[in-house]
């Protein structure tokens, strides 16, 4: 018996397994990140899960889906054996008396991929069949499709190196049958083999038969070597054209065609990588390390020398010259904010309060604030909904009487969807704005051109240029984002700030302010279309010249950048930049700024509008009927349901960091609160607060924050409308509006 185990332990497959965990183990770390991806465990959050199971090409998750999927994984393991069978081969002398060494070689290097395919179908089948809601036909559709891209891939790897094989055996025929040649050609007297300790009893050959291992010691180590080393130049001529072939996908992003599921970026891309560091490690040996090092040395010298710039900039704003960039400083912002601006931004803003309520039917109307959450593409059909139906159920009124919308992220990108809807409702009557087919739109992925862009484009591909009127910016995720998003939402947000201006400033529609983050020192950076110098500042530190603003008004520090060219997609994006999901949008400042996510100030918009009403409590005292805030949420506000828990020791270690983590959006809501607590307390006019939260059916089971819904989450999310807290909620709103 012990004997039985010994052979099955030295065996050439169960060898090559233990080989990979012995020696280079950073190759492993890719093999951890599929497997960790695919058991929801790895960017969850992210929703990178999702990627590998729901694959969309052309928008639809089928075959050609699956079979492009199933081609890139074929790629990854094929790059995997080759680099590894590059790594190893000394430690096989052996192999090259066999017929096809690198087939050989494949076939017994089978038990890490076999276990990913293993693996990744049976999460495929549980994610697609009970979150999807994909019938057993769909998915095993794309199961097929996997496997059959796979198998093809694989047959034409096999085909190329047996080509390469024929092309060796023929320019080595004629010295192998002339001794004299051979002789001549290796010739070294005293080759010796290097033996690396690799004990093999026995192998799976081509037919799947078990062969005992040849004794090689007889055999030259020059010409072993020789015979390996045009495997090699095969081997890297292959990973080239994958190579090339990655980088012309991504120069061809903008062509329906080359928008390859994410999934398959993603392990095109790990495959080139494992291929690099092979090399590195082959070529290099000992001095990779240092090599890598130097690498990002030299890399960081030309971005600081702005060699070259991967920086993601706002489309539509000029860049131009350094000397024409605004300054960002304590002095430049007070500037911006001080009392003759104040009052003169006050006075417009006051013309637009008229406007608006000149289209009232009431002398004393009912003013409302619209504030929504991040939370991804949860919110952001959560959002819709409430929107389309409240606002139906108020017979258009909530819309009408609303005068500023603002929030984060996810929320954010259905709020200024559905007021565009309603701007199109008011130029034409027969326009149908409460058509689910814009919650579903609203719905639809945005992450997969994210990602595929990232790997494709951002990492490989040479920088493409678009333009903006006469401004060039490079096309990168954020650019796939917006595309994706006007896609999305049938090119009604592809439009600039200064298409909106007018119709805001006639008080038609609401005004939407697009808060963001600036990086360098947590200020709130506001976009409106208006001057709004007025929010840099809580009211009581106005006309105190020294005080420093909090916020800034991005129209005004980039006066002479055109800011109302700025893209409206983009302004969505800046709000909801989701960290390493999308890049952070630098701005011509001097120094350089750079922004991100409105939700690690304000998650929720109710800070934005409490500065706003408190600078205009005078008129709304004697111009309404007072306030109502309508807080539309992607999460709980009091939430006992997710408490900070210390489980493991390992918890226990990391936990003082990640408290402040978990509990981020908790700090923000006992903060909030307390702050809308002494507002009302002070205020001369009645105002009223509805909160509509998105809580899962069932409980603990929310849909993921990221910008991937599946079918499950989308059901999910729709029905928390109906649940009896925000009917009651709903009810209070009817009320109020209508009255």
């Amino acid at each position: 018996m012990s004997s039985f185990f010994k052979n099955i332990y030295y065996s050439l497959p169960i060898q090559l397994f233990v080989l990979h965990f012995r020696k280079y183990q950073v190759l492993l770390i890719f093999w951890y990140l599929l497997f960790s991806t695919l058991a929801s465990s790895f960017m969850k959050t992210f929703g990178a899960d999702a990627l590998f199971f729901s694959p969309e090409y052309l928008g639809k998750i089928n075959i050609l889906s699956g079979f492009i999927v199933g081609v890139s994984l074929g790629v990854f393991i094929m790059c995997w054996n080759i680099t590894t069978f590059i790594l190893h081969a000394k430690r096989l002398k052996f192999l090259a008396t066999t017929a096809d060494p690198f087939l050989q070689y494949c076939i017994n290097n089978f038990l890490l991929p076999l276990a990913l395919l293993l693996f990744y179908l049976i999460k495929l089948y549980k994610f697609d069949n009970l979150k999807e809601l994909m019938s057993l036909n769909e998915v095993l559709i794309t199961i097929v499709g996997i496997l059959l891209g796979l198998f093809v891939l694989i047959l034409i790897s096999f085909v190329y190196f047996f080509g390469a094989r024929k092309t060796i055996e023929f320019s080595m025929a004629p010295i192998i049958s002339n001794p004299e040649r051979f002789k001549d050609k290796f010739s070294t007297k005293d080759a010796k083999h290097e033996y690396f300790g690799l004990r093999v009893n026995w192998y799976l050959s081509t037919g799947l038969r078990i062969k005992k291992v040849r004794n090689v010691a007889h055999y030259r180590q020059d010409y072993l070597d020789t015979i390996f080393k045009r495997y090699h130049f095969a081997a890297i001529t292959a990973i080239v054209i994958a190579f090339f072939t990655v980088v012309a996908t991504g120069f061809f992003q903008d062509i329906k065609f080359f928008q390859i599921p994410a999934a398959a970026s993603i392990l095109t891309v790990f495959a080139l990588l494992v291929a690099v560091i092979g090399a590195l490690t082959y070529f290099l040996q000992s001095w990779s390390l240092p090599v890598v090092i130097l690498f990002f040395f030299l890399l960081n010298l030309l971005y600081q020398k702005e060699i070259i710039d991967p920086r993601n900039k706002a489309y539509g704003l000029v860049y131009g010259k350094k000397e024409s960039h605004a300054v960002y400083n304590k002095l430049a912002l007070q500037k911006l904010s001080n009392s003759e601006i104040v009052e003169r931004d006050k006075k417009n803003m006051l013309a637009i309060l008229n406007n608006w309520k000149a289209r009232q039917k009431t002398e004393n109307p009912l003013l409302v604030f619209i504030n929504v959450s991040g939370g991804g593409l949860r919110s952001a059909a959560f959002t819709m909904n409430v929107l389309q139906k409240t606002d139906s159920l108020c017979n258009g009124e909530l819309m009408k009487k609303t005068f500023l919308i603002t929030g984060a992220s996810g929320g954010m990108l259905a709020a200024a969807y559905y007021r565009e809807l309603y701007r199109q409702k008011l130029k034409d009557i027969n326009f149908h704005i409460y058509n689910q087919t814009y919650t579903q739109n609203i719905s639809k992925d945005l992450l997969n051109p994210v990602f595929t862009s990232l790997m494709a484009r951002d990492v490989l591909s040479p920088a493409q240029k678009f333009y903006v009127g006469n401004n060039s910016y490079v096309k990168d995720r954020g650019y796939a984002f917006e595309n994706k998003l006007a896609e999305n939402t049938q090119g009604l947000l592809n439009i600039q700030m200064k298409d909106l201006k007018a119709d805001e400033e006639a008080g038609k529609i609401p005004l939407i302010f697009f808060n963001n983050v600036i990086k360098s020192d947590a200020r709130k950076m506001l976009i409106s279309t208006q001057p709004i110098s007025f929010m840099m500042k809580p009211l009581y530190l106005q006309n105190d010249s020294t005080a420093s603003p909090d916020a800034v008004d991005f129209g005004a520090l980039f006066y002479k950048q055109n800011p109302l060219d700025l893209r409206l997609l983009t302004a969505l994006r800046m709000n909801a930049t989701f960290p390493y999901v999308l890049p952070n949008v630098w701005l011509p400042s001097k120094p350089v700024i750079d922004v991100m996510d409105a939700g690690l100030r304000d998650n929720f918009g109710q800070e934005t509008t409490l500065r706003f009403i408190d600078n205009f409590k005078e008129w709304i005292t004697e111009n309404t009927g007072g306030v109502l805030i309508i807080q539309i949420r992607d999460r709980l506000n009091d939430n006992w349901q997710t408490p900070f828990e210390t489980k493991t020791i390992t918890d226990m270690m990391v936990s003082p960091a990640t408290m402040l983590q978990h509990n981020f959006y908790k700090l923000q809501d006992y903060y909030q609160t307390d702050e809308y607590n002494y507002f009302i307390a002070n205020s001369k006019f009645k105002v009223n607060k509805s909160l509509l939260m998105y809580v899962s059916v069932k409980e603990d089971k929310n849909a993921a924050l990221n910008f991937h819904l599946t079918s499950v989450e989308k059901r999910d999310v729709i029905a928390a409308y109906g649940s009896n807290a925000n009917q009651k909620e709903v009810q209070k709103i009817i009320s109020l509006v209508k009255n």
